[in-house]
């Protein structure tokens, strides 16, 4: 395992920039990718010195992949993870049988990744900071945000070695106990989902099979001690993850790693041979109150906190991002009416709770992990951004506000033709006027009609016909085609 350092940057003590992000998790660097994309000039700060080194944050469900594949990473994120493997029940030291993880989602040409990918998070922060690197984006380490003020014009940032950063926007993705939060007065609501504290670690170990995850339950049912071994996908590395009863705090050294381990599985102490990271925590759920303060909003874990349960909480936050990131880039660059923003909060707020609310159930086993936490079904049916002009549709149909599915047209992936910073116009069986637009016969979800697919692959407008297109682009202050 590797980690990426940096120091400021010169002129980064007292900068100027267009957005501020602060915090360089998954959510920072995934914004900081999609601006640098867009010619944004952005600034990632990072309280600490180097990436975070664990792997807590390890599925990379299928709508992400879609993400990072029209980002250019998919490739990288195919070569670093693997799928995940069965799982093997333990109990008093034998086998019981073994059991998917995820409920299997069949293949199709609308949703080229259906399943689960599992990234180690310190692997998908390296994956995302090379990708900001190579776009000229930028993270500077080792600054710790302190306070903020606002203005009608931006943004001043304060940092504790006495600098400042001055931006007309900034996001606060710097976590569950994010400060720009707190130093913004946004509260969050939420809920303690477990009385036991928990553990979790990397490690090296022998001694057991990489083929399964190893799920070792307590000797007795309602006891809350037990334990997983998680083979960590393109690597020689376990996750530990170990459940504590009420009071204890968990040991997290060498020893104390090797101590559980040896007591609640058959290994023995001297099989686990390195210890890389850990941390300990207790499950909760957050929201927060509300996701922008002027020109400052909350995204990923500042905005919303998961029980690990159900590969949620990286997803939903890069999610965030996706969004945006082409709303910041399009009232930056192209001019779009500051309004734009507003949907921000208006569609990720709701689409956060409900997220919430799904890996709740599947942490207190009311819900499996199935379709619904593959995130290929979430839409933005009642944003003001979503316009269906088209009535009596079937039930079925693909309408404003739904993600736009894949199909291969003539060998062509419309993946591929939406990937970039661009709106797309498909004209699928109508003549269009409009010479920017992709005409593609009937296929899959895309019924004869006109499909106006926004920058983050959702369905923005839909109609018969261009009656009210140009009126919808404008309001947006959108363009078709390449970006500008």
């Amino acid at each position: 395992m590797t980690s990426a350092t940096g120091t400021t940057e010169p002129g980064a003590t007292d900068a100027t920039t267009d957005v501020l992000v602060v915090g360089a998790g998954p959510t920072g660097l995934a914004l900081g990718v999609d601006l640098a994309r867009r010619g944004v000039d952005a600034l990632v700060v990072e309280r600490a010195d180097a990436l975070f080194p664990g792997s807590r944050g390890k599925g990379v469900q299928p709508r992400t992949m879609e993400v990072f594949d029209d980002l250019g990473m998919a490739d990288a994120f195919t070569a670093a993870g693997g799928r995940y493997p069965l799982v093997m029940l333990w109990r008093d030291g034998q086998r019981l049988g073994e059991h998917q993880m995820f409920e299997p989602v069949e293949p199709s040409e609308d949703a080229p990744y259906n399943r689960p990918w599992m990234v180690p998070q310190w692997r998908t922060q390296e994956i995302l900071h090379a990708r900001l690197r190579e776009l000229g984006g930028r993270v500077a380490f080792g600054r710790e945000f302190t306070g903020l003020t606002q203005d009608a014009d931006g943004v001043t940032a304060r940092f504790a070695d006495g600098g400042t950063v001055r931006a007309r926007y900034a996001v606060a993705a710097d976590g569950g106990r994010s400060a720009v939060r707190r130093a913004l007065g946004i509260g969050m609501t939420g809920e303690q989902l477990d009385p036991y504290p928990s553990m979790v670690a990397d490690v090296r170990l022998t001694g057991i099979d990489r083929d399964h995850w190893h799920i070792f339950q307590a000797a007795a049912e309602d006891a809350p001690e037990m334990l997983a071994l998680c083979p960590l996908a393109g690597t020689e590395d376990f996750q530990v993850m170990a459940r504590f009863a009420e009071g204890v705090t968990p040991d997290l050294s060498l020893e104390g790693v090797r101590k559980v381990v040896a007591a609640r599985t058959p290994l023995a102490p001297e099989d686990v041979t390195a210890l890389l990271w850990a941390s300990s925590f207790r499950p909760r759920t957050g929201l927060a109150e509300r996701f922008r303060e002027g020109r400052v909003f909350l995204a990923g874990d500042a905005a919303h906190v998961h029980s690990p349960a159900g590969g949620q909480g990286l997803n939903t936050s890069v999610q965030d991002a996706y969004n945006l990131g082409w709303k910041l880039g399009a009232v930056l660059r192209l001019g779009a009416p500051e309004s734009l923003l507003d949907t921000y909060e208006e569609e990720r707020l709701p689409t956060a709770a409900g997220m919430l609310g799904l890996s709740t159930r599947v942490h207190r086993g009311e819900a499996g992990r199935g379709r619904d936490t593959t995130q290929l079904d979430l839409s933005y049916p009642e944003s003001s951004l979503s316009v269906e002009t088209r009535g009596d549709l079937p039930e079925d149909a693909l309408r404003a506000g739904d993600r736009a599915p894949d199909a291969r047209v003539d060998g062509v992936r419309l993946f591929d033709v939406f990937r970039g910073p661009h709106w797309t116009l498909l004209a699928v069986g109508r003549p269009a006027e409009a010479p920017e637009a992709v005409r593609i016969p009937p296929r899959g979800a895309y019924a004869p009609g006109l499909y106006l697919v926004r920058p983050d692959g959702y369905v923005g407008w839909a109609g018969t016909d261009e009656t009210g297109l140009a009126r919808y682009l404008s309001a947006v202050g959108a363009s078709l085609g390449p970006a500008r």
